[in-house]
């Protein structure tokens, strides 16, 4: 086969043996491969609990991984989220993916769980079992000192030592698998680290069509004022949108009762590139580079790391927001659940975090210390146990991040129905109603937004599946990213091929979610949005969503879904998207 290997690599760590699953060509077309081939493998298990042995832990790459496509360099994890209880998954970047590619293998099955503390070194032989006792307690930052070499790592932290319910993967310093607490997923299997490398060169099945698939979509990068305009991603990182969110009143401050920051001006990515002189750290065959570092090395901030360890836990100081995120990275927290966690105890407490206390308790979360158990069950559970549920700004168990819904009614829509909960990368709400492209639709209104999430949903589990990252699809489409697939895999496929494998990959999510009890009491908002108004703007007020109103646009959603009135999956619709009714 072009594009794939046509191989997974099966690894129990109960046993330290191997094997390989070979997916037939239909499932490779049915299910591309990242989150969609992920979501394929983990459904017949998913009932199980999320530590059970027999739970995998799934990395997977995708046809376009390790080719010259465009922001392809990604790959997904995926299990049962500790965090959520729902299906769990996140895409990072680095050099992970590629390099599984390389070793041969289209993605990584993990199951079992070893006594001892273990690491995994993959290459095309196979993989080998390590002993990992030396590294117990090793912040990532030492683990990736003593494993120099390779060329990809990926770990955990103190934090998942420690089980903290959002701990992260962190890939080679700079990336991770941040989201659901995966994390944790691996640590409690006995793994400390995956070392992969490889030499195998991906086969393209046309390489002078990809050439000219990829002339187009970066001819749309340059054309794109936020992939790489003066005050884009390239010069900027993610964290550019802080500025835009900042003017539409739309910046969660203080544990998300205030959507406008008095200090956002001296906040924002422009403000923190002065002070620190950033510079690109792009993943592999990524032409835009929104993952920035200092010129020591440190990471800086994205979008929603920046916001949240300044204005919603009311940090005037963004150079402190960089500190906190680097301590995240070494210790394996995710910094968005991390930051929710910290602004919902605070407003329960009465406690202001200073600098000294913030990262104090992001430390004690890690290893487990004083009130850091309480902040490493995540905002829900805190919340809960301090008898003030109303102040977990959380859906289906994970933490919001930067965008407050109050001020865009498509993204409140995204939010709730996002199959492993708060999450803007779903459906990419913020392109139409912030950057206002393709076309800018009334960000104030639910009119005509759950068939445009419902579509953007199933663009985006589509560019999830290749894999390719969100921010490309600011500019790009499945036009342009379906001539590189036929042009990798020689298969003809057109954009709406690939649509149509997004909706079975979501589809295929919410059967599992339906599995394990989800419903539509799950696909809702904290009721601060509908009860407390955002911040006023210069020429418009933020008033508190209407239930009704959400509630209308919500059945609409699971309409053009095919999903009955609570959310539920139909068996025709499953069926006629490929689905089994029921996992085997």
């Amino acid at each position: 086969m072009h594009g794939w290997t046509g191989s997974i690599l099966i690894a129990d760590l109960t046993t330290r043996t191997q094997g390989v699953l070979h997916p037939s060509e239909e499932t490779f077309r049915l299910f591309p491969g990242g989150r969609s081939l992920a979501g394929h493998l983990l459904r017949p298990r998913v009932g199980l609990p999320w530590n059970h042995p027999d739970m995998p832990v799934i990395f997977m790459t995708g046809s376009l991984t390790g080719t010259a496509a465009p922001c392809s360099g990604r790959c997904h994890v995926a299990s049962r989220s500790p965090l959520t209880g729902a299906p769990g998954d996140a895409s990072t970047g680095g050099n992970l993916g590629p390099a599984l590619k390389a070793a041969g293998w289209d993605g990584l099955m993990l199951t079992g769980a070893s006594d001892a503390l273990l690491g995994l070194e993959i290459t095309s032989d196979g993989v080998r079992f390590v002993e990992a006792g030396a590294l117990r307690g090793a912040d990532t930052e030492a683990v990736f000192t003593a494993l120099p070499g390779w060329d990809s790592v990926a770990c955990v932290g103190p934090a998942a030592e420690n089980g903290v319910l959002s701990a992260s993967i962190v890939v080679d310093r700079l990336h991770a698998a941040e989201r659901c607490g995966l994390g944790l997923c691996l640590a409690t299997k006995g793994c400390k680290f995956l070392a992969v490398s490889g030499e195998r060169p991906m086969s393209v099945a046309d390489p002078g069509g990809l050439a000219a698939a990829n002339h187009d979509i970066l001819r749309l990068f340059n054309a794109s004022p936020a992939l790489r305009g003066p005050l884009g991603f390239h010069r900027f990182g993610t964290a550019a949108l802080c500025d835009l969110t900042a003017a539409r009143s739309m910046m969660p401050t203080d544990n998300f009762r205030h959507t406008r920051f008095e200090q956002a001006g001296g906040c924002n990515a422009p403000a923190l590139a002065a002070r620190l002189l950033p510079a690109s750290a792009p993943c592999p065959s990524c032409p835009v580079g929104c993952v920035q570092r200092t010129g020591d090395g440190r990471l800086l901030p994205g979008f929603d790391a920046l916001s949240h360890f300044t204005a919603l836990i009311r940090n005037p100081d963004p150079v402190l927001a960089v500190e906190a995120v680097n301590l995240c990275a070494r210790l394996g927290l995710d910094p968005v659940s991390a930051a929710v966690s910290l602004a919902s105890f605070a407003e329960i407490t009465g406690r202001a975090l200073g600098p000294e206390r913030l990262l104090g308790l992001l430390e004690d979360t890690a290893l487990g210390r004083g009130d850091g158990r309480l902040l490493g069950r995540g905002a829900r559970r805190l919340a809960e146990e301090l008898g003030k549920p109303d102040a977990a700004m959380a859906i289906k168990g994970l933490e919001i991040p930067a965008c407050d819904p109050r001020g865009a009614y498509g993204l409140a829509l995204a939010y709730a129905v996002s199959t492993r909960g708060a999450c803007h990368q779903r459906a990419l709400p913020l392109a139409h109603e912030l950057l206002r492209k393709p076309v800018a639709t009334d960000r104030f209104s639910f009119l005509g937004k759950a068939r445009i999430i419902k579509l953007a949903e199933d663009q985006m589990a589509a560019a999830d599946s290749l894999p390719a990252c969100a921010p490309a699809f600011l500019a790009a489409g499945l036009e342009e990213y379906a001539r590189a697939f036929t042009a990798v895999t020689g298969l003809s496929v057109a954009a709406g091929d690939l649509a149509l494998a997004g909706e079975r990959c979501v589809y295929q999510e919410r059967l599992m979610l339906a599995e394990l009890g989800f419903t539509a009491q799950d696909d809702d908002l904290p009721e601060r949005f509908f009860r407390e108004p955002g911040d006023q703007g210069e020429d418009f007020e933020a008033p508190p969503l209407d239930r009704e109103e959400f509630l209308a646009a919500r059945a609409r959603y699971y309409r053009v879904r095919g999903l009955d009135d609570n959310g539920l999956p139909r068996r025709d619709t499953a069926e006629a998207l490929g689905l089994a009714w029921t996992a085997s």
